[in-house]
């Protein structure tokens, strides 16, 4: 059997590297995380861009963001049970809210609505509901 380079293999074994990714973090006092999004179908990926244009364009111009190799992306998040790494995605959206029948108690409409991030294990157990496009969102 002979070697087939990427070019030409329609389905390589192995993923061709991205090269060097703006990554999508979260600041902290000391350091910064990762964030992880989750595909349509409820997959955790890791996510890069391959330019800053593209990263603004998607998640908007204030989303911290660092420089990491694409294997060292993979290195970080493999630990965390992340095999996927998604480049340039080009659609997003946040993170659901919350099914109003299961809320302690309702909001007043007068209110401002709480900004809410659920944590991905409980958002996981809740029914999962149509969405009306595909696209990765936070969690």
């Amino acid at each position: 059997m002979t070697q087939t380079p990427y070019g030409e293999d329609p389905d390589p074994s192995e993923p061709l590297p991205a090269g060097p990714l703006y990554v999508p973090v979260r600041p902290g006092s000391s350091s910064c995380t990762i964030r992880l999004f989750r595909t349509p179908l409820g997959g955790r990926t890791a996510v890069g861009f391959t330019s800053e244009r593209r990263l603004v364009a998607t998640l908007g111009a204030h989303q911290a963001r660092i420089r990491l190799a694409e294997p060292a992306l993979r290195a970080l998040t493999t630990p965390l049970g992340v095999t996927t790494v998604t480049v340039n995605p080009q659609f997003t959206a946040p993170a659901p809210a919350p099914d109003p029948a299961s809320s302690p108690a309702p909001v007043p409409a007068s209110a401002p609505a709480p900004d809410l991030d659920p944590d991905p294990a409980s958002a996981a157990a809740t029914p999962a509901q149509p969405k009306p496009a595909p696209a990765l969102r936070a969690g």
